[in-house]
This record gives C-alpha cells, structure tokens and sequence, in this order.
C-alpha cells in the first residue's frame, strides 16, 4: 500500500527554509522539482499565494490571470526566483484542482484507516475545469522563452 510522501518529511534535509527573505538572498533558492517550496519562499508565498484560488471556474480565472500577470513582471524585473514561484502556484492550481475533482474534499487518504487509499471517481467536476483552466496557463509559464532561458541559467549557476 502507497502511503503519502508527507509523513517522512524531514525539514532538515529539506532545502527551502522559512525565515530566509528570497529576494534579499535568491543564491539560496533552489528550482527543485514541482511545487517544492512553494509554501516557504518569502515574501513571494504571500505576494502569489494572496491570489491562489480553484474554488469554482470564475474564481480559477481571475486567479490564473492574476498570478500570471504577476510571473510576467517578475520575469521583466530579471527576477527568477519569483517567475519560479508564481510557476509553481499555478502548477499547484493544476495539482489540488484536481485532487479536487478527483476525491471528495480533497482527500487521497483515510488518515483513520492507516492512510488506505480513499476511493477515487467522488471529487467535483467544477474542480476539474477549474484545474483545466490553472493547467493552461501553468504550461504557459513553462513554455515563455524568457522564462526557459533564465531557468536553465538559474539551474547550471545555482542549482
């Protein structure tokens, strides 16, 4: 039986930190895979976060819009760390949207039952266009050129 990642987290190995200010020291930033560090990275887990929102369609596109409003300027200022992160939230738009959509409230696993794996097929299907709206634009992230650009010169410079 799979078991969800989350319950051998280690905070020490883990390489996002809270208490560090990424614009003021972005060399420790790290791309990672994913979502990784989304929920960390001051100050632009507030800036971003303040707009990530799935709950219904309508709601979903404001918050797209937003947040990739927001990776576009980040890109403009040459700041990769927060292009990064503005990714990573719509990434994550995609991501729980469709846990979602794809279990009831948004839970993959009984906590009370040894984590067994909930029955999947019961989620919301606003949840599932609500996530088709977030992939959009997160794979329009992925794919800006400037943003390509200064990933791969992120990664070979500082990992």
């Amino acid at each position: 039986m799979t078991k969800p990642s989350y319950l051998n987290f280690n905070s020490e190995t883990y390489r996002w930190k809270p208490g560090i200010d990424y614009r003021k020291h972005p060399e420790q930033y790290r791309v990672g895979k994913g979502e990784q560090g989304v929920l960390i990275c001051e100050p632009y887990k507030s800036e971003v976060g303040k707009h990530w929102r799935f709950k219904t369609v309508d709601i979903a596109k404001t918050s797209c819009e937003e947040i990739y409003r927001l990776f576009l300027a980040y890109l403009d200022q040459a700041d990769f760390v927060g292009a990064d992160m503005a990714r990573k939230f719509l990434q994550m738009g995609y991501t729980r949207a469709r846990r979602y959509a794809n279990y009831k409230g948004g839970k993959k696993y009984d906590k009370e039952n040894s984590y067994k794996p909930l029955e999947r097929g019961t989620g919301e299907e606003e949840k599932a266009k609500a996530a088709a709206i977030f992939y959009e634009k997160w794979k329009a992230a992925e794919t800006n050129e400037q943003y390509a650009t200064q990933k791969a010169a992120w990664k070979s410079e500082k990992g």
